[in-house]
């Protein structure tokens, strides 16, 4: 399901008329026109409070406390339920401490609801319409611009429909897969593995296929071979600001095709249907997995061999996440016995590593390698070995490490070290790039991502935490040290770029970093097809800055 949240305004921000300004008969035509899927947003565990904030409601159908508290670290009933994200703080106004959450380690913890705690609307939109139909979305842009009240789009990992044709395109054939709004990454790749083919997308069960993922890019553990979710849509049905419905591919509205294409969601129209080239077969694979116990030693290490070959494995075809503790590396193009040449260098390490405490050699790692038939249990493998796995609080930064940097290993491993220290370790580095992907010459320029991935062997990533319970201050100093953790690695990569779907909040220079020398056309089309910016999104391309109602919450 996609939604249209129709926000509220803090106290002291401009432009904005806040939903609760509107009386009852403004909301009653509204949702007659939408079919009767206007909801009302209600803090997921507001059942559970007996004390609520101004202008909160009472709990929403089938969000008793006992099933938030059952449910709260789920990630697939997360992604279906409205006003619940497994970032935590995107609940919660940051800016002023107001939320109502629980205890992630214990939603069953009573410190969390009970007096004096009380349940404050957060950043959850008082309203939101549930989209069915173009029309839905023609509605609430217009009931946007006639009254003031801001919206944004939210696109969860329900399902709509899925549908596969083939498509003759000359002497070229293509296996395509149709993902509706709200489609989700594993009923993808189901559908696809029963049809025996294999959909490049997210290394998550829960991110829409339609949304965020592939309009910002859309990075995949195949992408080094296959590329960004980017480079493999070839449609886009979409509903622009003005109302319209849409169809953007190479053929019309090419402009919005191009900016749909790595522009980022939520900024040029609600997308209600992605048109993809599959694989028109399974893709085996062949897997390395690894448990390491970080001591400083190991890290050095391990962070040392990954520097001197990941160059190497990149043009070799290796994907994957490395982190400190458990990663994962993923081959389409190799066989057993040359994978395991090829990771020779790691492998020998990981034999000898000790744990620390006083164990043998090779104690303080345990490593698997895998042969898949298909990418779904390859799948599984990645998310069993995930480390996020409860909703948290989370602040991250990044960075797009381009080959140049590889160049001096000396400088880039003490850049790497300084970053995992001022974050205690808390770093990654994932080989999702489309280093080694070949951009066919019909296709060069044909998308809006940063032109930083093209050249990128890593998308390295810094994060830091704060308690549920902590305040403003907390999370504040949270957002400094990971910004703060990856200026090391901005330093070595003048003129380099980030992933803006997985950045730093902060980030300095956010349009360059973001999409580089493409930011003046997309900014061109922002103003084509959204002139009056009815879609507003925090660094988001044309974003009007703080004074706005989806600043209010941040510092």
């Amino acid at each position: 399901m996609v939604y249209l949240a129709l926000l509220a305004a803090l106290v002291g921000v401009v432009a904005a008329r806040s939903p609760y300004d509107l009386p009852a008969s403004e909301w009653n035509t509204l949702n007659a026109t939408v079919g009767g899927r206007l909801g009302r947003g209600v803090p997921i565990a507001r059942d559970c409070y007996a004390q609520a904030g101004v202008n909160v409601t009472g709990p929403a159908p089938g969000l008793d406390c006992a099933t938030v508290q059952n449910k709260y670290a789920t990630d697939t009933w997360r992604a279906g339920t409205y006003g619940a994200w497994m970032v935590l703080q995107w609940e919660t106004c940051q800016k002023t401490n107001q939320g109502c959450l629980l205890d992630p380690n214990d939603p069953k913890n009573a410190t969390a609801f009970s007096a004096p705690r009380v349940c404050d609307q957060g950043s959850v939109s008082p309203y939101y319409i549930s989209i069915k139909t173009a029309a839905d979305v023609t509605q609430g842009f217009a009931f946007s611009k006639r009254t003031g009240v801001p919206l944004s789009i939210k696109n969860t990992g329900r399902t709509w429909d899925i549908g596969t044709l083939v498509r003759n395109v000359g002497a070229r054939h293509h296996v395509l897969i149709i993902a509706q709004a709200g489609q989700d990454m594993e009923s993808l790749f189901l559908y696809a593995d029963s049809n025996n083919l294999t959909f490049i997308g997210a290394s998550s069960k829960t991110v829409g296929a339609a949304g965020g993922w592939v309009q910002g890019g859309g990075h995949s553990v195949f992408s080094n071979t296959y590329g960004l979710g980017a480079d493999r849509v070839l449609q886009f049905k979409v509903v622009t600001p003005d109302g319209r419905a849409r169809v953007a591919n190479a053929c019309q509205n090419q402009d919005l095709f191009w900016a749909l294409r790595g522009g980022g969601g939520g900024t040029f129209g609600v997308v209600m249907e992605a048109t993809s080239q599959v694989i028109p077969n399974l893709v085996p694979t062949v897997a390395l997995k690894w448990q390491l116990v970080p001591t400083a030693d190991n890290f050095k290490t391990l962070l040392t061999i990954i520097v001197q070959n990941s160059l190497r494995w990149s043009q070799e075809g290796w994907g994957g996440y490395l982190y400190p503790t458990s990663s994962i590396l993923a081959n389409p193009r190799m066989n057993a016995t040359a994978a395991a040449a090829s990771l020779k260098p790691l492998t020998d390490f990981l034999k000898v590593a000790p744990d620390g405490a006083g164990g043998n050699a090779g104690s303080g790692a345990q490593v698997q390698w895998s042969q898949y038939d298909s990418f779904l249990p390859l799948l599984s493998s990645i998310v069993t070995g995930s480390a996020t796995t409860k909703p948290q609080n989370i602040a991250i930064a990044s960075r797009l490490i381009p080959q140049s940097a590889f160049s001096n290993t000396t400088a880039l491993l003490e850049a790497m070290l300084q970053s995992a220290q001022t974050v205690g370790g808390s770093v990654a580095y994932y080989m999702t790039t489309p280093f080694s992907y070949q951009v066919p010459n019909t296709e060069q320029g044909k998308t809006s991502v940063s032109p930083a991935w093209r050249g990128a062997v890593w998308h390295a990533l810094a994060s830091a935490r704060w308690d549920y319970a902590a305040g403003p201050d907390a999370a504040k100093a949270a957002y400094v040290k990971a910004n703060s953790a990856m200026n090391p690695l901005r330093a070595l990569t003048p003129g380099g770029g980030a992933y803006h779907n997985e950045a730093d909040v902060y980030e300095p220079n956010a349009t360059a970093s973001f999409w580089g020398s493409n930011y003046a056309a997309l900014y061109s089309i922002k103003q084509k097809y959204d002139p009056d910016g009815l879609l507003d999104c925090w660094h988001c391309v044309g974003w009007k800055g703080k004074a706005t109602p989806i600043a209010s919450c941040y510092f």
